[in-house]
């Protein structure tokens, strides 16, 4: 387990350099905090990562939405939305935002590149010490995980940078419960309010009996399995086709990353428009399965707010007045990669 120390200084290591580049999941395990009412408060212990090479107790996701017109072939299909993973979450050059992070250069482009940009969660786990949700089957294994988004993790970054917290809040002993407080603010469920917990707390013994009969997750196990170079371009045509306003593809993407309620074609997946051919797929890589699927939606509440701050990493940008016509849009994107 990684020390507060450690975690300190990595957390300032990743604000200097910020900018830079098989397991069953459905245990009914991800705690929906996000059906508590509003004025309510639900009470957590996180636990440490599972994975002891992991610096952090939690694990950072980065999805792309890539949104399409309908299904293609199905003339009653409604738009469609495909989750895919942002290869920047394996320290990889991502080719969607290595082509919308130009856009922030334009104005007009803005609205459109925040469309297209990465969405960060924050996979945690731990005990929920207090709650006024009352859930209907409950999993056997106290041990819940947490998928949590930029909000709520600034509150718990900001005070594990505060030189006042001497011990980790993870710690078994020494530990500290974190407060979730869900309030309103312009329609929206908001979580500003959280807070810690002013007093150190023990694990019960009940929690210490969990964590020695079920062991922690390991949190790598809950993110997208890496796409291997073929489903990289699949996620570079399907972003393409998705820019210019195109319909799902399922014979052609399906086996890699399909909306849900889709499945997956028993065609030929290596072959590309007009039948040509692709080199062979190593693996086929679909995020959609059930339980990915279960995790990638918790923070519905959540992917509601404003609170995505991403794109300021393009350019801290003021949202565009106008902007013109989607049409508008396509022409000056077409236009400047064809300079």
């Amino acid at each position: 387990m990684a020390t507060l120390k450690e975690i300190r200084a990595k957390l300032k290591d990743q604000e200097a350099n910020k900018g830079g580049n098989t397991q069953s999941y459905g245990d009914n395990a991800i705690f929906p905090f996000w059906n508590i009412k509003e004025g309510e408060t639900t009470v957590f212990r996180f636990l440490p990562d599972g994975n002891t090479e992991n610096t952090f107790f939690w694990a950072e996701r980065l999805m792309i939405k890539l949104p399409f017109a309908g299904i293609k072939g199905d003339t009653d299909s409604r738009p469609v939305q495909v989750q895919v993973p942002c290869m920047e979450m394996y320290g990889k050059t991502c080719p969607v935002l290595a082509e919308v992070r130009g856009w922030f250069k334009d104005p007009a482009l803005e609205d459109m590149g925040r469309k297209y940009w990465k969405k960060r969660s924050y996979i945690f786990q731990g005990f929920v010490t207090d709650t006024p949700l009352k859930e209907e089957t409950p999993p056997e294994n106290p041990i819940r995980r947490f998928v949590i988004g930029p909000q709520i993790f600034q509150i718990i970054k900001q005070a594990l940078m505060d030189p006042d917290m001497e011990e980790l809040p993870t710690d078994y002993t020494a530990g500290i419960d974190f407060r979730l407080n869900k309030t309103s603010k312009g329609g929206f469920a908001d979580y500003s309010s959280s807070n810690w917990a002013r007093r150190d707390r023990p694990l019960s013994d009940a929690e210490q009996k969990a964590v020695d009969e079920h062991g922690l997750f390991d949190l790598s196990d809950f993110l997208p399995k890496e796409p291997d170079d073929v489903a990289v371009q699949v996620i570079k045509e399907m972003f393409e086709a998705s820019v210019d306003g195109e319909a799902y593809d399922a014979d052609r993407w399906s086996q890699y990353f399909r909306p849900a309620g889709v499945s997956a074609k028993t065609g030929d997946p290596n072959k590309g428009p007009g039948g040509t051919d692709k080199p062979a797929a190593k693996s086929a890589v679909n995020t959609d399965k059930p339980a990915a699927k279960t995790e990638s939606t918790l923070a519905e509440d959540e992917a509601t707010l404003p609170w995505n701050d991403d794109a300021k990493e393009a350019k801290t940008a003021t949202k565009s007045e106008g902007g013109g016509s989607a049409q508008d849009i396509l022409s000056m994107i077409r236009s400047r990669q064809s300079q």
